[in-house]
């Protein structure tokens, strides 16, 4: 198992896989280490929890130097995602228990309740664009439930995956309560099958979240999936233009535009198209690509060489189906799988860049008639993870929020997962939430008990 410095191509090491062997023992210890960690207290629980968060934030560099290493994460981003993994351990530290309090329903017995329990192992396969974030984010809910989990990363950010297992080892948390899995893709169907396994968790696309949910389907397993996004960015003729574009910029280029929630459709009324199509582009074209490492930099490179060429394929086919090209669209000179923050506009229906998810550096502007055929574009999607809407008129915003087909709307803001809020998708964004009161029940017994 291959890490490769996106940034210049180079090996930085390889890793050892698990064999059947081993991942048998992995399960068997996990198992059994579940058994005596669904009995702890929820104080226990948040003792170590919080402990995982000073271990963050005390190792802060280290981790975030992995990051970039691994997946060519900008540092500043880097350090920042470390900071945010930190945000959410504390967070369900301090509410778990809260959230999963007995819940009392009157009925004619004399007590009836809810209660909520832990169901087991809870495997999760997880992408390398947010290295730690993606893992946390299941992570402290489930371990804070009472689960335990397995980890099975990327294959090709392992020494991230190590390294979170790393964190709940010197937080203190029993060894074997959170496993790395270092295993190829092809041997997820056999974890899956396992009956020491409960559940899954899936962060990736569509197409790795309909195997994994036709395997776990058959199983009778329960399955979140927070897959692909093509959010739309919505801009009304009374948008504050100038805090708009600003914010537009840093939404698309999150992450060197790798994020399922990035901005990627800009769907702009037509009387403001020329002027937000000038400065998004002015914005974009002075970003400073460069190794991700250094501090200044604001681009880093596409995590792998083929997904560049991908991402040029969409924009190169974009173009010859009639795309207008602002400014970028060509790979950078030298080592590396860099690409130029571009803005490609009169982007159409039958476009790729429409339809197709762009997960990299690639603006798409739309132009539409009103607020009524703009909400007909941003739902004329086969997915549906987040959006933007952008309106002087903030009764109007959220109205036209309510009709856009997405797991979340933010009205003149960018789109952002929080610990504090349900994360996850409709369509072929997925199902399920993570996060906030309704992530942490995803994967607990909701048990009914009546007594007389």
């Amino acid at each position: 198992m291959k890490a490769i410095n996106p940034a210049t191509g180079e090996i930085i090491k390889d890793y050892p896989e698990h064999s059947s062997q081993e991942v048998q023992h992995i399960l068997s210890s996990t198992q059994s280490a579940w058994e005596d960690w669904r009995r702890t207290s929820f104080v226990h629980r948040s003792t170590l929890m919080g402990r995982a968060a000073d271990v963050l934030r005390n190792n802060s560099e280290k981790y975030a130097r992995i990051m970039s290493v691994e997946m060519g994460k900008v540092i500043t981003e880097a350090r920042a995602e470390v900071e945010k993994c930190a945000w959410v351990c504390e967070f369900y530290a301090e509410h778990a228990e809260t959230f999963l309090q007995d819940e009392m329903i009157k009925t004619e017995a004399s007590k009836s309740f809810v209660s909520f329990d832990p169901m087991g192992i809870v495997l999760a396969v997880m992408p390398w664009n947010f290295p730690f974030w993606q893992v946390f984010r299941f992570a402290a809910p489930a371990l804070m439930a009472g689960n335990a989990g397995v980890l099975k990363h990327a294959s090709n950010v392992p020494g991230s995956a190590l390294a979170i297992e790393e964190v709940f080892h010197e937080a203190g948390f029993p060894p074997d309560i959170f496993r790395t899995l270092m295993i190829p893709a092809k041997q997820v169907e056999d974890v899956i099958r396992d009956p020491r396994v409960r559940a899954v968790t899936l962060t990736g696309s569509e197409g790795a979240g309909m195997q994994v949910a036709s395997i776990a389907g058959s199983e009778l397993k329960k399955t979140v999936l927070e897959l692909g996004g093509s959010d739309p960015y919505i801009v009304l003729e009374d948008a504050d233009i100038p805090a708009c574009v600003a914010m537009s910029a840093k939404s698309r280029m999150i992450n060197t535009g790798q994020s399922c929630i990035a901005a990627k459709r800009f769907i702009v009324v037509e009387s403001k198209v020329a002027e937000f199509e000038k400065a998004q582009a002015e914005i974009l074209s002075q970003l400073r690509i460069g190794d991700p490492q250094a501090e200044d930099t604001q681009v880093g490179p596409i995590a792998r060489a083929d997904l560049r060429d991908e991402l040029h394929d969409q924009v190169t086919r974009t173009l010859e189906a009639g795309g207008r090209l602002v400014t970028g669209g060509t790979f950078v000179d030298g080592p590396g799988a860099f690409y130029q923050p571009t803005v490609i506009s009169d982007v159409k229906k039958g476009m790729p860049i429409y339809s197709e998810e762009t997960f990299g550096p690639v603006s798409a502007i739309i132009p539409v008639k009103d607020a009524e055929e703009a909400i007909a574009v941003a739902n004329d999607s086969e997915f549906g993870l987040g959006g933007s809407l952008w309106t002087a008129d903030v009764n109007r915003g959220e109205a036209l929020a309510r009709r856009v087909e997405s797991g979340a709307v933010f009205v003149n803001g960018m789109t952002l997962s929080d610990p504090r809020m349900p994360f996850g998708g409709i369509k072929k964004s997925g199902y399920g939430r993570e996060l906030g009161t309704y992530g942490i029940k995803e994967f607990v017994n909701v048990k009914s008990i009546w007594i007389a």
